[in-house]
């Protein structure tokens, strides 16, 4: 199996994936995670990935971000682009302040103390949360953390955000104002974003772009436009006509496999 190449390049994607390969352990252990992945993510294009579980989604932004080497293929970025990675859980420091959570990643990037406080304070009213700089993570909502987990991605000052599930442990109302929110955000700063749900009607409702993955071994089986305006409701029928298309593909690819 040939090596891989995680590079920067100067052509127009934002992000590239050719005939990327994930195996995981050796010999008769061995398993293909994903098999051949090519998709090309252009700049400001916001593309959802959906899929069974364990189909290889979170496995392929892990790749993307440089948490893991892929087995094969090659996997190229746009100049100088360092992505930053959303989580579904928030993952913050108890311990500190919403401000100081944020402080963290600007820290790490050599800002000083001056320009670090006007950077946080601008983050906590991107998110709509000025007012709650001081606080702790235990003392916030969960819609809220969420939104601190988000301000601090944005901390990194990157253009592609990789997004796992990021609003799957969240109730409906919160998970639609996050829609809101995220959408807002990406529109203002020409973000790219790839983001993982299980919620087909999420992807409808987000995405430029949804990509479908087979069970494993991950291969794209699956690819449609959402042209639908925005600003779009979840509960749009248009939404919903695109969301069951792609769900009677995910259910055929599911029962094939006899999950």
């Amino acid at each position: 199996m040939t090596s891989t190449t995680t590079t920067p390049r100067s052509a127009t994607g934002a992000v590239a994936l050719s005939g990327v390969t994930k195996v995981y352990g050796r010999g008769e252990n061995a398993v293909l995670a994903l098999d051949g992945v090519s998709l090309d993510v252009a700049p400001g294009e916001f593309v959802c990935l959906v899929g069974a579980s364990g189909c290889g989604k979170s496995t392929l932004l892990n790749l993307v971000a440089g948490l893991d080497g892929p087995s094969g293929g090659q996997i190229t970025l746009g100049d100088g682009v360092n992505p930053g990675l959303m989580f579904q859980e928030p993952a913050l420091f108890p311990w500190l302040t919403v401000e100081g959570n944020l402080d963290v990643p600007l820290k790490l990037r050599g800002l000083p103390r001056a320009e670090r406080r006007e950077r946080v304070a601008e983050l906590l009213r991107t998110v709509h949360l000025a007012d709650f700089g001081r606080k702790r993570p235990h003392e916030l909502s969960g819609g809220m953390r969420q939104r601190v987990a988000l301000a601090r991605t944005l901390a990194l000052d990157t253009p592609v955000l990789l997004m796992d599930e990021p609003f799957g442990a969240l109730d409906a109302m919160t998970r639609d104002i996050l829609h809101d929110e995220l959408e807002r955000i990406w529109s203002e700063r020409k973000l790219t974003v790839l983001f993982v749900t299980h919620n087909v009607r999420e992807a409808a409702r987000l995405a430029d772009r949804i990509i479908l993955l087979s069970s494993r071994p991950g291969r794209i089986i699956y690819s449609t436009r959402v042209d639908v305006p925005r600003p779009r409701r979840i509960d749009s029928p248009e939404i919903a006509l695109i969301a069951a298309e792609v769900t009677d593909r995910l259910r055929t690819e599911v029962g094939r496999h006899g999950q």
